[in-house]
Formats: C-alpha cells, sequence, structure tokens
C-alpha cells in the first residue's frame, strides 16, 4: 500500500502481524537507485525496527499511521548505530511517550544512552523479549556486517531474521517480498562498495543467525526474501570467507 505518491513509501504485511515499510531513492539522488526500509511488528507492545534516517521521519511515521498510532510504539529497535538504523531516533522517542529504544547491550553502552532521550533496553546475545504474540531474540555478530555493536533481531513466531545490512541490494524498484535470488544481486552491490567488515569469525557469524533457520529474511536495503535462510545464509559466509 502506497502511502506517499510524492515519495512512493510503501508499507505491506510480509508475515503475520509484521509490516516492511519502504521509501525508493531514485538514480538521481543516490548512484543506481536504493531503498531504505524498516518494519513494524503490530503486537500488545508494537516494535518498530530501523527508524530510518532523520529526514525520513514524517514519511515513516505516516506509513506506520496507516495501521497503528505512532503514539502506540514501545520499542524503537536497530542492529547498530548508524543513521539509516537510529537517525530519527530521537524523533520516535517523542511521538510515542512510552517508548523505549531496543539494541544490544554494547550499543546501549558506547553510544545509545548517550545520544537518545531516553535510556536504551539493552539485550544480551540470545536473550529473549515477549512482544505478545511474537517474541524476538537478540543475536550478537559483532562486525557482520560492520559495527562492533552489531547485531540482529530474531522473531520467534513466524521465523523473520532482520537482518539489517546483509543482502543488501542496489536499485530503488523491489517488490516487498520475493523468492528469487538476492545472494548475487547482494554481493555485486559489495562489491562495489566493499562495507563489509573483515572479521575472521565470519562463518561462525553466519553459523550463528543460520542456527535460527529463519523462513523470512527481512533486509534493510531491497526486497525481504521467503525460502531458507540458513541455507542462504551459510552460502554468504562462504563467499565472505572466500
Amino acid at each position: 500500500m502506497i502511502t506517499n505518491t510524492t515519495s512512493s513509501t510503501r508499507i505491506d504485511e510480509i508475515a503475520k502481524s509484521i509490516y516492511r515499510i519502504s521509501t525508493p531513492v531514485p538514480p538521481e539522488a543516490i548512484p543506481g537507485g536504493f531503498t531504505f526500509n524498516q518494519y513494524l511488528v503490530v503486537d500488545d507492545s508494537p516494535l518498530l525496527y530501523h527508524s530510518g534516517p532523520r529526514k525520513m521521519f514524517p514519511l515513516v511515521a505516516e506509513a506506520i499511521a496507516s495501521i497503528i498510532p505512532v503514539s502506540s510504539l514501545r520499542y524503537i529497535g536497530f542492529s547498530h548505530y548508524e543513521a539509516d538504523e537510529c537517525g530519527s531516533l530521537n524523533e520516535f522517542l517523542e511521538a510515542a511517550p512510552k517508548a523505549e529504544p531496543l539494541c544490544g547491550n554494547i550499543a546501549k553502552m558506547v553510544s545509545i544512552d548517550d545520544v537518545a532521550t531516553r535510556p536504551a533496553r539493552g539485550m544480551a546475545d540470545g536473550e529473549e523479549l515477549s512482544l505478545g504474540s511474537h517474541v524476538v531474540r537478540w543475536i550478537d555478530t559483532p562486525h557482520f556486517p560492520h559495527g562492533w555493536e552489531c547485531g540482529h533481531l530474531f522473531e520467534t513466531t513466524t521465523k523473520t531474521l532482520f537482518c539489517g545490512d546483509l543482502f543488501t541490494q542496489g536499485g530503488h524498484e523491489h517488490e516487498p517480498l520475493i523468492t528469487n535470488d538476492i545472494l548475487n544481486p547482494s554481493e555485486e552491490m559489495r562489491a562495489g562498495l566493499d562495507y563489509y567488515s573483515q572479521t575472521r569469525r565470519v562463518h561462525e557469524l553466519a553459523e550463528k543467525l543460520a542456527a535460527t533457520s529463519p523462513q523470512i529474511l527481512a533486509c534493510m536495503h531491497g526486497s525481504a526474501w521467503k525460502g531458507n535462510g540458513a541455507e542462504l545464509l551459510r552460502q554468504l559466509g562462504g563467499r565472505l570467507a572466500g
């Protein structure tokens, strides 16, 4: 569903009560075009994963408001400290008086409790949090793909892995949820920018995520993907190690 005709921002349900919000940025603004995605989990304690950049706050808030009141958000979660992950965190904390930042303990310690207007709800590796009918689990993945504080969130009920910058796909025209190849397009993107860290733990961390057996990969840039997520993560680990 298009929620803003000027920007073409849209919101689509990709799993039960989990919505992908996506704003396309055309090639005139970013070479090749790009997308910025956020994910809304609608539950007793609603979660927004990735806030989006600060300048996109009105677009993301407008999309959320088409499903639930922005003021009802309980958590604003993200993988690591970067503008497209949490650039409009404070704007959302102001709009949602009961909301807390949700991140790993390292991000809470080194960045978020300093820059956010309210303290973060830090999560330990493997810790789970109930949102109501959905349960999310934090998985520490330092430097995978980048950032000491990096981690990923796994929703256990729908087996959705919010995988941040993993499987980043270039271009600005993407379907909300696909089953065709995203590994090769994401590797083409990585080849041009080399934005992954050179961690020696790549196989270990890829396997750590694969062990969740995700059925949906909720990518931050490009389409979300449905299929054998464990196999795809292992293939990615092999590509990176090679």
